[in-house]
């Protein structure tokens, strides 16, 4: 049972407006009840996105609506396919093949936590599982959906920003930015180029589409052709948090007034490219 807002929305303020949405699909910290996780606390929050939403909370101020998510990760994916099961976990699973993310334990419904340790000491129903993606994952993306179109319908185009992090490890360290446009088909590529000469210019290394091209929201909004565009950006949780203490690091005060200059330099550039 969620009794927790899924999602927050906060609206471009003052007056300004963009083509600009931003999502925080992984920065949520509320785990319902029925959960029953059998892990510790931190283990159950290791699959965080943490504090991504506080990073990029200037988004409104300079004209981007924000959709960030507050039910955590571990709970429900919403980077994930609404029917992404893993069989191992829902006992009822329909037959066909799972997705690679799923079978390795990260589908919409997780069985492991980002440290890799199961979530569970049981089995779920394809109902319990069924009913977390209506009560948290359907409405999140319904609200995307709106906030896109009626950003298309006033400025012609949509541009979903879709913020994440990820551990150093995914990158052995060498880069600080990754950037995943589906190998250059979910956006114009000018918007590409921009992004990473706007990280570059704050001193960060930026990679492209290694190893994250971009997850479900990016397949879905990601169609150009139609006046809907997406970018994953991947932040390295390095730059800004500790994950032994759980908190922000030495680094946050810097991350996040270079993420700040990022999006004011986007969003004051209506065209985007």
């Amino acid at each position: 049972m969620v009794d927790t807002a899924p999602f927050e929305i906060l609206p471009a303020q003052g007056g300004r407006t963009t083509p600009l949405v931003f999502a925080s699909p992984h920065s949520g910290e509320v785990y319902p009840a029925d959960m029953e996780a059998a892990v510790c606390e931190r283990s159950l929050r290791s699959a965080e996105d943490a504090a991504v939403d506080r990073l990029i909370d200037a988004g409104p101020s300079e004209g981007a609506v924000l959709i960030a998510a507050r039910i955590g990760r571990a709970y429900v994916d919403l980077n994930r396919a609404p029917d992404d099961w893993d069989p191992v976990l829902i006992a009822d699973a329909p037959e066909g093949a799972a997705s690679p993310k799923a079978q390795a334990g990260y589908g919409v419904v997780p069985r492991l936590a980002g440290d890799g340790r199961p979530l569970y000491a049981r089995r779920l129903t394809l109902a319990q599982a069924q009913a977390r993606v209506a009560q948290v994952h359907a409405p999140y993306h319904a609200a995307l959906a709106g906030l896109m179109t009626t950003t298309r319908a006033r400025s012609g185009r949509a541009v979903l920003i879709d913020w994440h992090s990820m551990p150093a490890r995914a990158t052995n360290g060498a880069v600080d930015v990754v950037l995943g446009d589906r190998h250059g088909t979910s956006c114009d590529p000018a918007l590409t180029r921009r992004l990473r000469r706007l990280f570059e210019a704050q001193g960060l290394v930026v990679g492209l589409n290694h190893p994250y091209a971009g997850g479900y929201a990016t397949q879905v909004w990601g169609r150009p052709g139609e006046g809907f565009e997406a970018v994953q950006v991947e932040l390295s949780r390095a730059l800004y948090w500790d994950e032994a203490a759980a908190a922000p690091s030495a680094g946050w005060k810097r991350c996040r007034t270079a993420v700040r200059r990022v999006i004011a330099a986007l969003c004051a550039d209506p065209a985007l490219g």
